[in-house]
């Protein structure tokens, strides 16, 4: 049956979709600390060699002093909700009011180097389908800046209402929602809610991510065994991570009761999920909408035990976070200072580990693979996780973010200012 849901006018009616010009981005320091410049052409890498190796074709861009990365992915936003708690103006369900937060919040996460983001949307109640239609109108907004991908959230699969919200369900598909969302917890009955999303989502053929607390182990071990018919679990490595692998398509999150139950439940209940080839996504910063305690996955319980751990940034300025950043940068350094991750091990749960949870093309600095980039100033990982303020962020071949910042000193009191950098006298290189 063909596809009937809407699509975009092609890109190129009004320029957006054409070729931009290649970019060479010069002395950039990989993480592996080899300094090198970059050719991108179209939107892939064409070649990665040492500096002055590549010619000068393209728009030259000085990355002296900045560490290149893989664009990290945003696998757990909320766009319905961002930016509601101190927006006195407007009615937040409203849809062009709906609509502009959402294309403001991605724009913020873009800033920070986000170029995908993944956003739950929930619908039903006396606002049916419209929230799903501004976040879409939002994306449509968005294309050549950020690739924005709604996860539809219905109210009740089940009971009464249940046929009504499988219907509203399969609406959404049409209307271009890329992933089966939900709240099982809320329902009356959260396996029969699961089991109707997963049907939905095998009638489509599009991946499963499910917001719960986890805090019920014999209920994480019915999701489990639901989410193992949907594919094969990755395959594990000769370490305790597992190796990158296709995994089951189901995303549970944020799973902050996991760090509430015993340890040896939590051990068997990550192991489970871990064989069904679950991807769990924790929210470091923060937790979302809906959440009443704001306890953050056990990190490496869920790691020893093999399962594909993701970290998302959940709400965004809304009642349920008044203060978040949206940063994927600021959720590594989390990983990293409050759950003992390696730096390295961090950053990949919000760039390669995440865009494979998301079902994304794989992103190395190497040729041939897609110039999804991000450029930090700073030396290595753990510096740029530290103090992550200049970003340069390359999206589709083009750069579409750019943050500057300078931090300068007045005169000391002694004669010999040591090279501090000083007001009105900033140092060499690139902001």
């Amino acid at each position: 049956m063909p596809d009937s849901r809407p699509r975009p006018p092609d890109d190129d009616a009004d320029g957006r979709g054409a070729s931009p010009e290649p970019l060479l981005l010069c002395g950039a320091r990989l993480a592996d600390g080899r300094t090198v410049d970059v050719r991108v052409g179209g939107e892939r890498i064409e070649a990665v060699g040492p500096p002055g190796t590549l010619g000068a074709r393209g728009t030259r861009v000085e990355l002296r002093g900045f560490l290149l990365l893989p664009a990290p992915a945003e696998p757990h936003a909320h766009s319905d909700t961002a930016l509601t708690a101190s927006d006195c103006e407007g009615d937040p369900h409203r849809p062009q009011d709906l609509r502009r937060r959402a294309t403001e919040a991605a724009l913020l996460q873009l800033g920070h180097g986000a170029t995908a983001l993944r956003t739950h949307v929930r619908v039903g109640g006396a606002h049916g389908l419209a929230p799903l239609e501004a976040v879409l109108q939002a994306r449509y907004a968005l294309r050549g800046l950020a690739d924005l991908t709604p996860v539809v959230v219905p109210r009740r699969l089940t009971g009464a209402e249940g046929e009504d919200g499988t219907a509203l369900l399969r609406d959404a598909v049409a209307m271009g929602a890329g992933v089966i969302g939900g709240r099982p917890d809320l329902d009356p009955d959260p396996e029969g809610y699961v089991e109707r999303a997963l049907s939905v989502a095998a009638e489509h053929g599009l991946p499963v991510d499910l917001h719960t607390d986890a805090s019920d182990p014999a209920r994480i071990a019915r999701f489990a065994a639901m989410a193992a018919g949907l594919g094969a679990g990755p395959e594990r490595g000769p370490g305790p991570e597992p190796a990158p692998g296709r995994g089951s398509g189901v995303t549970l999150g944020p799973c902050g009761g996991l760090s509430r139950m015993p340890e040896e439940a939590a051990r068997q209940a990550a192991e489970r999920l871990a064989a069904a080839g679950v991807t769990v996504v924790c929210l470091p910063q923060g937790g979302c909408s809906g959440a009443q305690r704001r306890l953050t996955a056990p990190v490496r319980l869920l790691r020893a035990a093999g399962v594909r751990l993701v970290a998302g940034s959940g709400a965004l300025r809304d009642t349920a976070n008044p203060v978040g950043r949206g940063d994927p940068l600021e959720a590594a350094y989390l990983l990293a200072s409050q759950h003992g991750l390696p730096a390295r091990s961090a950053y990949d749960a919000v760039a390669t580990t995440a865009r494979l949870a998301m079902g994304l093309p794989e992103v190395r600095v190497e040729a041939g693979f897609p110039a999804e980039l991000l450029a930090v100033r700073g030396d290595g990982l753990a510096g740029v996780l530290s103090l992550a303020y200049s970003r340069i962020v390359v999206h589709r071949g083009r750069i579409v973010a750019r943050t500057s910042a300078v931090r300068e000193y007045c005169d000391t009191e002694l004669p010999e200012p040591y090279g501090l950098p000083r007001q009105g006298r900033p140092g060499p290189g690139p902001g």
